[in-house]
């Protein structure tokens, strides 16, 4: 009887032994679920599941944050003038929507798009002009854009790690970038010691919203994406293709 029991706790322990082992040896974080084909209904679910915890950061595995990332400074040399982002808190991407997800293995195509609520909080200096005002501030600044949607058309390529294992990589990208609904600013002291000036052209601005976002807010998207991009580069580097996408993976 007590052989009995013994056979069984060996066996269970090595179970258990193995399904540890096999845990252990898992990269990928129990948020990614990876989908056995490339439809795309999969593909939107996949991400969506996966946005909320990605966005935070995986600093085990490199990854930084996304929500919120920080931008240090930013200058931004427009015609006429010259704005300089500084300690800016960048947050929203956790709760961006899915509406697309497409992947061309053979091709090496992969399509994104999202509709997201972003906020850019921080401090700003600017000096020169902006469409038909003389610009001298320096201040506090919010920028809320409503409803933008995002979409990415990465280039990939397949790469093998100092183990052999083959792993997903970007090799380039192109997007394009809606403003969406609504871009709201809140900016303080656009001139220096005139808080009526001040607010007659941050009034200006809010309801020419579309005109000036569109001459000054190219810097600020390109930065985003660039900071997004590198983010899923060690991501990507750090995780191998199968825990990724069930999917053979084509060759190269």
């Amino acid at each position: 009887m007590c052989d009995r029991h013994v056979l069984v706790f060996s066996i269970c322990a090595a179970v258990v032994a193995a399904f540890v082992g096999i845990c252990a040896g898992r990269i990928a974080p129990a948020f990614i679920h990876p989908c056995n084909n490339t439809e795309s209904s999969c593909l939107i679910k996949a991400t969506q599941d996966a946005i909320l915890e990605f966005s935070k950061g995986l600093p085990h595995l490199g990854v930084p944050s996304l929500d919120p990332f920080v931008i240090d400074e930013l200058p931004i040399q427009l015609p006429g003038v010259r704005v300089t982002f500084i300690d800016g808190i960048v947050t929203g991407l956790r709760k961006c929507q899915t509406l697309n997800v497409e992947a061309y293995l053979e091709k090496n195509i992969f399509i994104l798009e999202m509709r997201c609520n972003i906020t850019i909080k921080g401090k700003y200096t600017a000096v020169g002009r902006l469409l038909l005002f003389p610009i001298n501030g320096e201040g506090d600044s919010k920028i809320k854009i409503v409803n933008s949607v995002i979409k990415l058309n990465i280039k990939t390529k397949y790469f093998k790690d100092s183990e052999g294992k083959d792993h997903f990589g970007i090799k380039n990208y192109r997007y394009s970038f809606d403003y969406g609904d609504r871009v709201h600013y809140t900016i303080n002291n656009l001139f220096k010691g005139n808080p009526e000036l001040s607010n007659t052209v941050l009034q200006f601005l809010n309801e020419n919203w579309r005109v000036v976002t569109e001459e000054f807010g190219q810097p600020v998207v390109d930065y985003a994406m660039n900071v997004t991009i590198e983010t899923a580069k060690k991501f990507f580097e750090a995780v191998p293709y199968d825990e990724l996408l069930y999917v053979p993976i084509p060759k190269y």
